[in-house]
Parts: C-alpha cells; sequence; structure tokens
C-alpha cells in the first residue's frame, strides 16, 4: 500500500521535507508541502515554500460533529490537490506516536477521529505522503526556526489558548522520544484538589484562556477572551485579582519548563500569549525570581513572532528538526 511505502522512505531518510522521496512525479527540488493545522476550533491549511514563506490560507471550522474523520481527510485531500502538493504535514492537537505516525490522544477531539489520523491511512487517502505532528512541537520548530527564538539554540515554546501546550527544541533539535513531549497543560498543580475531585488540578485547568473565562465569569464579567482582556487594560476594578491569579498560573507554569529545560529563551504564543507586556513582564520577574539561578545570562521570555502561522511555518523546518531515531525509526539506507 502506499502509505505504507512512505512511512518506510520517511523512516531511511528521517526527512519530512525537502527529501528525495518524492510522489507525483515531483523532484525533490521541486517539492510544494502544503502544511495543515488541525484545531478543536479551526482546520487551516496552507503551502510553505522551504524559506518559510505562507501562501493559499485556507480556513474552515473544524467540523467536530462528524463521527468520523472523513470531512477532515476529505478537506485536506483537495487543498493537496489543489495545490499541487508533493507532501503533507499536519500538525494534530493531542500526543502523537512518533514510532507508529499516529494520534494517540486528543481530549479536544471527537474520540472517533484519532485512529483516522494515521499516516499510512491519510497518505494512502491524500495521494501524497502525510506526516502528522503535535501542534506544539510543530509550533515550537516554527518560533525557533524563524520566529522569536531564532537567535537561540535552545527553545521553550508554550501555547496558552483554550488548553495549555509545549514543544521543546535543544541544540536545533525538537525534543520528543518514541512519543511528543512537554505536555506542561497536563501536569498536577494540586495534589489535595485531585483527591477530592475538585476541578483546578492541573495548569491547564488553572492557566489557560478557559480558566480566564472562568475567572471572570466569577467576577462578574461573562466574556469571550479578548473583552476580558479588554477590561483589564482598561482598570476595571473586578477584574484586577483575576489577572493577578492568571498570571501567576502562566508564570508558574514557565518557571517549571525553565526548571525541566533550561532554555536560553522561552516563546510565549497562543491567543492569551499574545497579550503582550502585561502577561510577560511578571513572568519574566517569576522566572527571574524562581527560576533556575546563577546563569551567565538570564532566560529571555519573548513573545511568539509567527502568530497563528507558527505550527504551519514549522512543517517547512520539520525534517531538520525532527530526529526519528528520538522516536525509534531506523534512520539506515
Amino acid at each position: 500500500m502506499m502509505g505504507r511505502d512512505v512511512v518506510e522512505r520517511r523512516s531511511r531518510t528521517g526527512a519530512f521535507v525537502g527529501s528525495s522521496a518524492t510522489s507525483g512525479g515531483h523532484r525533490s527540488g521541486d517539492e510544494r508541502l502544503l502544511a495543515v493545522d488541525l484545531g478543536g476550533t479551526h482546520l487551516r491549511c496552507a503551502i510553505v515554500s522551504p524559506e518559510g514563506a505562507v501562501s493559499g490560507h485556507q480556513r474552515i471550522d473544524t467540523p467536530t460533529t462528524s463521527s468520523d474523520a472523513g470531512p477532515v481527510v476529505e478537506f485536506i485531500r483537495s487543498a493537496a490537490a489543489e495545490a499541487d502538493a508533493s507532501t503533507v504535514v499536519i500538525g494534530l492537537p493531542g500526543r502523537i506516536d512518533y514510532e507508529r505516525g499516529c494520534l494517540d490522544r486528543a481530549p479536544n477531539l471527537p474520540a472517533g477521529w484519532v485512529r483516522a489520523l494515521d499516516e499510512n491511512d491519510l497518505s494512502e487517502a491524500v495521494g501524497v505522503p502525510v506526516s502528522v505532528a503535535n501542534d506544539a512541537d510543530l509550533a515550537a520548530v516554527g518560533e525557533a526556526w524563524l520566529g522569536a527564538g531564532r537567535a537561540w539554540s535552545d527553545v521553550v515554546y508554550l501555547t496558552v489558548s483554550t488548553g495549555v501546550g509545549a514543544g521543546v527544541v535543544l541544540g536545533d533539535q525538537l525534543v520528543h522520544g518514541r512519543r511528543s513531549l512537554a505536555e506542561i497543560g497536563q501536569s498536577l498543580v494540586d495534589e489535595a484538589s485531585l483527591r477530592i475531585g475538585a476541578d483546578a488540578t492541573s495548569i491547564e485547568d488553572v492557566a489557560s484562556g478557559a480558566a480566564l473565562g472562568r475567572r471572570a465569569a466569577g467576577a462578574g464579567l461573562v466574556a469571550r477572551g479578548p473583552e476580558i482582556i479588554s477590561a483589564i487594560r482598561a482598570g476595571d476594578a473586578r477584574m484586577a485579582g483575576v489577572w493577578e491569579d492568571q498570571v501567576r498560573a502562566v508564570g508558574l507554569a514557565v518557571v517549571n519548563l525553565t526548571w525541566i529545560f533550561t532554555p536560553q529563551a522561552v516563546v510565549v504564543g497562543g491567543g492569551l500569549g499574545l497579550v503582550g507586556e502585561l502577561l510577560l513582564a511578571p513572568i519574566r520577574e517569576l522566572v527571574g525570581r524562581l527560576g533556575p539561578p546563577l546563569l551567565p545570562e538570564p532566560i529571555a521570555v519573548v513573545p511568539a513572532a509567527l502568530g497563528d502561522d507558527a505550527g504551519l511555518i514549522g512543517g517547512a523546518a520539520w525534517s531538520r528538526a525532527f530526529r526519528p531515531e528520538a522516536a525509534g525509526r531506523s534512520i539506515s539506507p
């Protein structure tokens, strides 16, 4: 089957983009990458050049009302055919089994989709080689390669949006094993709450955009994220304590990441992560006070530069940053 051939070729070359393993008559120098970002809310794709230039954006609402992934696969197949793509990289919001090339777990997608989001089946359906990756891993690669982290070799990317996730690039290589790593949003912050079955037990529970919405509602403001941020910037008295709690929760997530990976820089992205110094300044203070001491240079905390395109752009650098051997794949010819 075509899908199995795709995975075998990729395992030998260790490349997702720009390898000699091509299909559809394309030469390696003519490869056209379709990068796809499958989120719980939106499904986006674009053509990305080897230099990271993005063109031909398409976006639809993620068809989560469908019990199977058929509409998603058809969207990707149609977009790949329209763009004459020779390879596809898909960022998925969940844990990826990089050895098997499939989605392992995705709490924000319908359960019936998980098994269908497999490289072999997707390659067969789309008609060109397809690779899957964790969406935060792809965004980390994009920001480290061409975004806010390009000045450093050791970069942690934190996304704070509806959920909280992270990707890590050390020595210009994505940190991963057989599976995607750095699921900081799922790390526990309150074992006592966990024991009694309370909701706020993980970093995602207390630091995400959804958590900010709950805090704001508890203070009397039922609104969407941008409206909450506007109220905070305007000095709404109800929001002072709300924002203080939110910033501390995100800041402690960053502090934990700095202790685990000791990066040169932390890039903060996602919808909430891009509010600017209102969030970043207090995070820097927390990292300086509670993070790893006595470093030759302080750990930089900077805003993401690529916005919603970080994961798409990361697809173009995937072959340089991803190490197949770390996932247990042979890369010998």
